[in-house]
């Protein structure tokens, strides 16, 4: 009897080892999260001298807000270890100011500031205080600058000399001197006519005044009203101090995020963000001469970034970007005189994506470089800095993610779209422009940091179905994901295109069960917004959801995951479409795409759902008020409805202000279109949201009340921001999408 159940288990085990096992999968597995399909390794860093690399990373089974580790590995990924919590000290940092031999690299961490030493391979503290001291350079390679408080501090690293540079006081401070009414000037002058002694006691003061004022003649500043100070760097000759300043809106007002669930067990308000509209905070830029304390203000009304440098700290440009963000400017700037000259200006009708396509520096001469979309994709642009016309080096349908230069500053280093739009690849390009050659080959994501040498590369790689590692000169150094995720075939969902009513493509993914029947179910999925792309060859952002995809195919409903009008990846007209209305050609992309599952693929037109988070969850809204005859189930996760209740820099640039774009606000805002609902929503909202707010659901919620309207329900997360932790949050969250798909659009009529 035992040789035949032996032989039975062996027979079993020879099948297994032919073919896969095909997990059923189920909520709670899939929303393990990071348990499940790994920690992303992050911070990857090269020694200075090339031979290794460095990174943070921890395994799949460790605490959920348990600390990454940080590894190292040699250039030719042969060898990988964890560093101890000491070895892990003198790891060079990820971040900092380097020498201008790159012989030491100087950085703040914990309020403190630190000086690495490449040759040495050790850091030491350069500061030990309990103030906070930040925001360090170099100014030559025996010195170093850096913050505490609101004014600069110089450093002589060879005896540790310290000099402080200004004497920057904060608004309201009392003056050194203050003078009295009329009357009491009047008794100190005549105490001091009639009395000896206090008249020796005043010239004696004011000797030692004039004294300590000759030895040091800088004066104290004290700040404007409402002014901070954001940043501080010692010019290239020494003189002068360049301050950024934050000028706080005036009357703004800040909302604050109730947290129910405390330690303390009280309910703790959690400051949070103003509203879209109220007064912003403003930066400038003042000069402060180094010796004098005198200041003069740079004279331009945009909103101003700190200056960037030559390495030599000869040339110095100032970004500018227009308090409406349509117009960005690039400014020559020299500290004495506080003086500007315009290089280059771009200007976009809707707005400028500088924070995407942000890009822009130096190259040793003073050539300024930036990334536009001025031709209608995001390409590399240099202005001399004596001014001259702008040369384009790259062009074509495609886009720049991301720009380096190489340490000898000979060469680009670009990560573009150049092989297609679904796809990250590495590209070198001379500073001059020409011919590119292309460094990744294998099809999907690529985020890559290129040694100092030039020789290797350290390459965060992604594939569809494949979670991203860390490869070094081509070997994987890493392995992510828990065991158990291969338990499951998880595939690469096909790339589609989708046409619009206005004649475009959409580009899309499907997941389409095996023998898909006419008058089956259909779920869109729409991704959030920032600037967003997920149809592509890459592991999502949203990786549950595309797990969570899988178990809906596998029940048997097709599910669809567009990049509609405002995704990432497909140039400036794609991105600006929603420019004054949110809700409109986007939604009409999900309205399309549903018409082309029906017509092509025989979906049901009464079994169709959506949802998705933020952005997502906005879209979910609009569609379930606003074309109900076409979405019967909808599931929108923590859903702006109400863009008048949204942040400034987001809101502002596509939508305006509200008092003075009102009609793009009200056409834009669900809560405006509640009373259209017909099918089943679901809204699901972490009540610790500090992005979008919970208070926008419960407003929601109140007006649904307001219009009788039975067919919803609001499921509150109390320990959730917007983005959820909790894999027990996740599984209840998802275990409602399922079960409102299951018995709306699940069941055939």
């Amino acid at each position: 009897m035992k040789k035949i159940i032996l032989t039975i288990i062996c027979l079993f085990a020879v099948a297994g080892a032919g073919q896969s096992v095909r997990r059923e999968l189920t909520v709670d597995w899939i929303m393990q999260g990071q348990g499940l399909f790994g920690w992303t390794p992050k911070n990857v860093r090269w020694a200075r001298d090339s031979q290794k690399v460095y990174f943070e990373w921890k395994k799949f089974d460790a605490p959920l807000l348990g600390d990454f580790e940080t590894w190292e590995a040699s250039k030719d990924g042969k060898s990988v270890r964890k560093l101890s919590e000491e070895e892990k000290k003198n790891a060079p940092p990820m971040y900092g100011d380097l020498a201008p031999d790159s012989s030491a690299t100087v950085y703040a961490e914990d309020g403190d500031i630190y000086l690495y030493d490449h040759h040495q391979k050790k850091r030491r503290a350069l500061t030990r205080t309990t103030e906070v001291e930040s925001s360090p350079y170099f100014f030559s390679a025996k010195q170093v600058t850096f913050q505490r408080g609101d004014n600069l501090y110089l450093l002589e690293l060879a005896d540790g000399a310290l000099e402080q540079l200004t004497d920057i006081r904060p608004a309201g401070s009392p003056p050194e001197e203050e003078k009295g009414t009329d009357s009491q000037e009047d008794l100190k002058k005549e105490s001091r006519r009639i009395l000896t002694t206090i008249e020796e006691l005043a010239k004696k003061r004011e000797e030692d005044k004039a004294k300590r004022k000759e030895e040091n003649p800088r004066k104290p500043w004290i700040l404007p009203a409402r002014h901070t100070v954001s940043s501080l760097r010692l010019s290239g000759d020494g003189k002068f101090v360049i301050a950024v300043l934050a000028e706080e809106g005036e009357k703004n007002k800040k909302t604050i995020v109730p947290n129910y669930v405390t330690e303390s067990s009280y309910t703790e308000d959690i400051p949070a963000r103003d509203k879209v509209g109220d007064n912003q905070e403003y930066t400038k830029i003042a000069v402060l001469d180094r010796n004098t304390g005198d200041q003069k203000w740079v004279a331009l009304k945009d909103e101003l970034e700190r200056p960037l440098f030559t390495r030599d700290r000869s040339k110095a440009v100032i970004r500018a970007l227009s308090t409406d963000n349509k117009d960005l400017r690039f400014y020559a700037f020299e500290p004495d005189g506080a003086k500007v000259r315009e290089l280059a200006h771009v200007h976009d009708d809707a707005w400028m994506n500088y924070e995407y396509f942000g890009k822009y520096g130096l190259l040793d001469d003073g050539t300024l470089w930036y990334v536009s979309e001025q031709d209608g994709f995001a390409h590399l642009y240099t202005v001399p800095y004596n001014g001259g016309s702008p040369t384009q080096l790259t062009s074509g349908n495609w886009e720049i993610r991301n720009v380096e230069i190489s340490d000898d500053r000979k060469t680009f280093y670009l990560t573009t779209s150049e092989a297609g739009a679904a796809e990250d690849h590495l590209y070198s390009m001379s500073v001059t422009g020409g011919p590119r050659k292309r460094l990744t080959q294998k099809p999907g994501g690529h985020e890559t940091v290129v040694s100092p040498d030039g020789k290797a590369i350290a390459d965060l790689y992604s594939y569809a179905d494949t979670p991203p590692e860390l490869w070094v000169s081509s070997r994987k150094i890493t392995q992510s994901p828990s065991p158990e995720f291969a338990s499951y075939p998880w595939s690469d969902p096909p790339l589609i295109e989708i046409p619009a009513r206005d004649g475009v493509k959409i580009p899309a993914r499907i997941y389409k069960p095996e023998n898909f029947r006419a008058g089956g179910p259909l779920v869109v999925f729409v991704h959030g917004a920032g600037y967003l792309q997920n149809a592509h060859k890459k592991w999502s952002y949203y990786a549950r959801e595309y797990m969570f995809h899988h178990l809906l195919r596998d029940r048997g409903y097709m599910v669809l995951d567009i990049d509609f009008r405002a995704s990432a990846g497909y140039g400036r007209d794609w991105r600006t479409a929603v420019y004054r209305h949110m809700g409109g050609k986007d939604l009409d992309d999900q309205v399309d795409a549903v018409k082309w599952a029906i017509s092509e693929h025989g979906v049901d037109p009464k079994r169709v759902g959506i949802y998705g988070g933020s952005y997502g969850g906005f879209i979910t809204l609009m569609a379930m008020f606003t074309q109900p005859d076409v979405f019967a189930a909808g599931a929108a996760l923590r859903p702006v409805t109400d863009w008048a209740h949204y942040n400034h820099p987001y809101t502002s640039n596509i939508l305006n202000l509200p008092y003075k774009d009102q009609e793009a606000y009200r056409k834009s805002s669900p809560i405006n279109f509640a009373d259209g609902l017909k099918g089943s929503l679901l809204i699901c909202h972490g009540m610790i949201d500090t992005n979008v707010h919970y208070q926008d659901s419960v407003r929601l919620a109140q007006r649904l009340i307001e219009l009788r309207k039975e067919n919803w329900e609001l499921a509150g997360y109390p320990v959730e921001d917007h983005a959820f932790i909790q894999p027990t949050s996740w599984a209840d969250e998802y275990r409602r999408i399922l079960k409102l798909f299951e018995t709306t659009i699940g069941k055939k009529n």
